[in-house]
């Protein structure tokens, strides 16, 4: 394929060392970024059960209709090489629900190396599933079906709502069995393998750092940073004596910037640990996430997050919580001047995130410009959603549909289900009073235009997990028709298609799916 000829691990294994044991079993490393481990290939059968056609030609430079050649499963999967990838498992650690939790690393992820297109961008390409490495611990080292197609769908429905985010070239599936307690009952039960080809600029997050520290490997953690300023943050210049205190005020906003825009779109992450906080602040590590159905500040999508520790309305504090880890872990190569710094830097977090958050909610409404009460405007409408039980999405998007004079009319029509729930508050008419006054203040902007902003950033569909599900039910029966119309749809959530709404995707949800969580086992 053609893209093989500019995909190498070579400046990884040049520049960091290496594990220095070759054998592939379970183990502490010490001392490395990276150990040198061969994925396992899937058994049985292949079947390519999607693929993103605009990552595919976009990114990797291949026409889409590569997927239909032989090799490409085995290629995409694991079992057959590009001639210059050496794989490589990342050594990291983390804290994992407010606990150190020690060396964690790519337990089923063997990186084939750095991509760069014809654009000149760079991707690191990933395989999810593909066997043990030396950090599997207790794992078998695979993935599969339920959780990687709910990877692959994400991870692209995530880019097309405009949030950063890792992305997904392929989704190929086995018969191979693969035992899984889901639901950590002590049920096992036999599901099938899958890997997702996935890829973005770095997969360095958080606990990269965390572990070097924590091992006390300080000339490693040098290394790691200058590579990652160097790589990644250009404007930061190596030989300022404060780029890494430039680099944690870039990560601080950033992170920021990420979580708020995780809110406007009502995407619960589900497991904000360290171990999964991108330091390039992009969404990665799908796993038990979950789109909101009701507005519920207390939503957790994660069956086995007990406390709602990151529940939807606790992730700007998760957000929180991990930048100051990765203070504690950048403060060893800090001078004794430098140190106080960090405490300042991410005194700024709460103020970046309240106004970024915002300034989404404000599009979202189709606010234009600053004035005085708009946060509070803001506030109550969430507030009576809460009350409610408002749908999220549908709320702001009925709120896009509807024209501002049918905003006046004693009762909303009712196949704007979303806002005939809202109307049921006895404060509904006092918002919507507000609210059309601070319409009527933006001059020379009319209704039509309010409107068309509001639909540019309200989605009419969102991944929501009954529709996952869905997807997922078929799949299992190697009907995988609902996952790539699912995918079709995602691609452009923010236009009204038929063959969604003949699914269902706008109407109102099943009463089940308000409660539904998903399981960490994947």
């Amino acid at each position: 394929m053609s893209c093989s000829c500019r995909l190498s691990c070579r400046k990884l294994i040049d520049i960091f060392p290496l594990d220095e044991v070759k054998d592939n079993f379970v183990r502490t490393v010490n001392h490395c970024v990276f150990s040198v481990t061969q994925p396992t290939p899937l058994k049985g059968p292949l079947k390519v059960a999607a693929v993103s056609k605009d990552v595919l030609e976009e990114i990797l430079d291949l026409n889409s209709s590569v997927s239909q050649i032989d090799d490409f499963a085995h290629y995409f999967s694991g079992g057959k090489l590009w001639p210059r990838s050496v794989p490589l498992a990342h050594r990291y650690g983390g804290h994992q629900f407010g606990f150190w939790a020690g060396q964690l690393g790519d337990g089923r992820a063997h990186l084939l190396g750095e991509y760069t297109n014809k654009n000149g961008e760079k991707w690191e390409l990933q395989l999810k599933g593909s066997g043990k490495t030396p950090y599997s611990r207790s794992g078998d080292g695979r993935a599969v079906i339920r959780s990687s197609v709910r990877e692959f769908l994400c991870s692209e429905a995530m880019h097309y709502l405009g949030v950063p985010t890792s992305r997904a070239a392929s989704l190929i599936v086995s018969e191979e069995p693969v035992w899984r307690d889901q639901f950590y009952n002590g049920n096992l039960r036999k599901e099938r393998g899958a890997v997702v080809l996935r890829l973005a600029p770095s997969w360095f997050r958080i606990g990269s750092l965390e572990i070097l520290a924590r091992a006390g490997e300080l000339d490693v953690s040098q290394k790691l940073l200058n590579y990652i300023i160097k790589e990644h943050f250009p404007s930061i210049k190596l030989s300022d004596p404060d780029k890494y205190l430039v680099f944690y005020s870039k990560v601080v906003n950033e992170t920021a910037h990420l979580i708020a825009q995780w809110m406007s779109v009502g995407f619960a992450h589900g497991v904000c640990n360290t171990d999964n906080f991108s330091l390039l602040s992009i969404t990665i590590d799908y796993g038990p996430f979950g789109f909101m159905e009701s507005y519920d500040p207390n939503f957790i999508p994660n069956s086995s997050d007990d406390e709602g520790r990151y529940s939807i309305g606790n992730q700007a504090n998760s957000g929180l919580f991990n930048l100051e880890k990765l203070g504690e872990a950048l403060k060893p190569v800090l001078t004794p001047k430098q140190l106080p710094m960090i405490d300042w830097i991410l005194k700024e977090y709460p103020g970046i995130y309240q106004r970024r958050f915002h300034e989404l909610f404000k599009a979202k409404l189709g606010l234009l410009g600053n004035q005085e009460k708009d946060d509070y405007l803001i506030a109550y409408l969430l507030k009576l959603m809460e009350d409610t039980g408002a749908d999220f999405t549908m709320t702001f998007r009925h709120l896009s549909e509807l024209p501002a004079r049918r905003l006046l009319e004693p009762t909303i029509p009712q196949e704007m289900w979303a806002l005939w729930d809202l109307a049921a508050h006895e404060f509904f008419s006092n918002w919507i009073s507000m609210y059309l006054l601070r319409l009527q203040r933006q001059e020379e902007d009319s209704d039509e235009d309010r409107q068309s902003r509001m639909k540019r950033v309200n989605p009419r569909y969102v991944l929501r997990n009954w529709m996952a599900e869905s997807a997922i039910t078929k799949a299992e029966n190697n009907d995988f028709s609902e996952v790539q119309l699912l995918q079709q749809v995602l691609q452009h959530p923010f236009q009204e298609q038929e063959a969604a709404e003949e699914m269902g995707y706008a109407a109102r949800p099943p009463s089940w799916a308000r409660s539904l969580r998903v399981s960490c086992s994947s």
